[in-house]
C-alpha cells in the first residue's frame, strides 16, 4: 500500500504532466489556427476576395438587389375597407375599432373585403 508521501509525489507528477499536456494542446491549436488562416488568405487572394466580400456574402443565394434596408417597413395592401369612412385594414395586427364594431353588429369580415 502507498504511503501518503508517495501519493502526494504521484499527484505532483500528474499535475506536471497535465500542465505539459495543456501547453502542447495550446501550441497545437495555435499552429492549426495559423495554418487555417493562411489557407483562407490564400484562397481569398486566389479568388480576388476581401473581408468586405465575406460580410455581404450569402451562401447558396445570389445577393438581392433593391431590398429594403433593415428597420424600414413596407406598406401592405389593404384587404378590408369601411364603405362609410373609406378607412382600411391590411389584415395584420389588431382589428380596427370600426371593423370590430361592425362585426358585433352582425356584419361579417367578408362584407368589408376589398
Amino acid at each position: 500500500m502507498s504511503t501518503y508521501q508517495e501519493l502526494i509525489a504521484q499527484k505532483a507528477e500528474l499535475d506536471r504532466l497535465q500542465a505539459d499536456l495543456d501547453k502542447q494542446i495550446a501550441e497545437t491549436l495555435r499552429n492549426e489556427r495559423a495554418n487555417v488562416i493562411q489557407q483562407i488568405k490564400s484562397l481569398m487572394a486566389d479568388n480576388g476576395l476581401s473581408v468586405a466580400d465575406l460580410a455581404t456574402a450569402r451562401p447558396g443565394r445570389p445577393p438581392k438587389i433593391g431590398i429594403a434596408e433593415p428597420g424600414t417597413t413596407r406598406k401592405v395592401a389593404a384587404k378590408y375597407r369601411d364603405p362609410n369612412t373609406n378607412e382600411t385594414w391590411s389584415g395584420r395586427g389588431l382589428k380596427p375599432k370600426w371593423l370590430t364594431a361592425a362585426i358585433e353588429n352582425g356584419h361579417s369580415l367578408t362584407d368589408f373585403a376589398v
